[in-house]
């Protein structure tokens, strides 16, 4: 029983904000760039128990598109994106775009989209009714 006990508070202290897991993310500052700053050398570690999200920003201007990313608080970064939401047009001159994410360095690029070759396509669902009927005969 004492080691039970000990096992437990010993986990409730790993697991507690004594030693916060800390958040990282990407950051630049309002650049135009070539890509979109979402390389490792724009890694950063987040305040801890304070910057609980990421936070990016795509500007559309004249010259092209600029990002912004950085560390957020979360609900912050909700906030201010629902007030920027008239603004985001893609694609537009003067489009201001706000997204929010709370894993890490959840505000790097976007993973590429995964073709389903033709043996991992969804069957049809009369197809699946009749193998399941088939199954049960």
């Amino acid at each position: 029983m004492r080691l039970l006990a000990f096992y437990v508070a010993f986990c409730g202290c790993v697991f507690s904000s004594a030693w916060p897991l800390q958040m990282q993310c990407y950051h630049c500052e309002e650049n135009q760039l070539e890509n979109d700053c979402s390389a490792p050398q724009f890694i950063v570690n987040c305040t801890a128990n304070i910057q609980n999200g990421c936070q990016k920003e795509i500007m559309v201007g004249v010259n092209g598109v600029s990002y912004r990313k950085a560390c957020a608080s979360f609900t912050t970064c909700l906030v201010v994106s629902a007030g920027y939401q008239s603004f985001c047009s893609p694609g537009r001159v003067g489009s201001v775009c706000i997204s929010c994410c709370n894993t890490p360095l959840c505000n790097g690029p976007r993973p590429p989209r995964i073709s389903l070759g033709p043996a991992l396509r969804p069957l049809p669902p009369l197809l699946l009714l009749a193998m399941a009927m088939a199954a049960l005969l």
